[in-house]
């Protein structure tokens, strides 16, 4: 009975331990948000690896934000040539980091 409590109790360890490395996995560390001054709200949009306006106060409210531009849809976002090379790098892994520049998170 000694050894199946040691290998139970290995066994858990284990799955414990690989269960907080998957978790590490998942957690992203996103670039800085944007610190234009037309949006005091940015939600971050995983799907496209850009933020977006949450602000409804802004004129702004519901564009995307990349290279120190806004982008009205994801349709014009997707035309942009800096947001299609970002798009094909490496560093985009579904929302990870990105681009900086001065402005904030874009290229």
């Amino acid at each position: 009975m000694n050894k199946t409590k040691k290998l139970i109790a290995g066994v858990s360890s284990a799955s414990v331990a690989v269960m907080l490395s998957g978790c590490n996995d998942q957690a992203q560390e996103l670039p800085p948000e944007p610190t234009d001054t037309e949006c005091q709200d940015w939600e971050w949009d995983e799907d496209d690896g850009v933020y977006e306006c949450d602000d409804t106060n802004s004129r702004y409210f519901g564009y995307y934000f990349f290279g120190g531009r806004y982008f009205s849809g994801a349709s014009s976002l997707l035309k942009n040539s800096k947001y299609k090379a970002y798009k094909k790098s490496s560093s985009f892994k579904g929302g990870s980091t990105g681009f900086g520049s001065s402005k904030g998170f874009g290229g």
